[in-house]
């Protein structure tokens, strides 16, 4: 299954991404209001009957998506977490997954974050928190094709 993110059309690597994001002020963006939707990599455009989740504004890959109403309907109860940024929407999209009912999965060296305190606490914090299972790839694979 493929999430598209809502993606600044200026943000063309990490180093562009706006760093300060205001927590206590909610109303505050990180991104203008005029983000338009996002684009899959090159490297990994669907296939044919792959899925592709509707976009989300938001933290969590299942908040105001069609995300879950999508893997129940595929006979989904495992969802394996990577990406960017570890300590808030993998985090986000992991809490809300197990509380959903899913199995999660986080792939601590398939996740990313801006420093290392933060994948500290993604990793070893929060992650235990939600996550049935903190694994590496190489671990990942070797259970997928045992």
């Amino acid at each position: 299954m493929y999430r598209i993110i809502a993606r600044h059309p200026e943000i063309t690597s990490l180093s562009t991404i706006p760093r300060r994001i205001n927590l206590l002020r909610p109303k505050r963006r990180c991104l203008p209001r005029t983000v338009g939707v996002g684009t899959i990599h090159d490297d990994f455009q669907p296939q044919p009957g792959d899925v592709v989740v509707g976009e989300h504004w938001g933290s969590s890959g299942f908040a105001n998506t069609d995300l879950d109403l999508q893997l129940k309907q595929h006979g989904v109860r495992h969802i394996v977490l990577i990406g960017m940024i570890a300590n808030t929407c993998i985090e986000a999209t992991g809490r809300f997954g197990m509380e959903l009912g899913y199995h999660v999965s986080l792939v601590k060296d398939a996740t990313a974050a801006f420093s290392a305190e933060a994948m500290h606490a993604a990793h070893a914090i929060n992650g235990p928190t939600y996550a049935h299972a903190i694994v590496t790839t190489e671990e990942l694979l070797a259970q997928l094709f045992a």
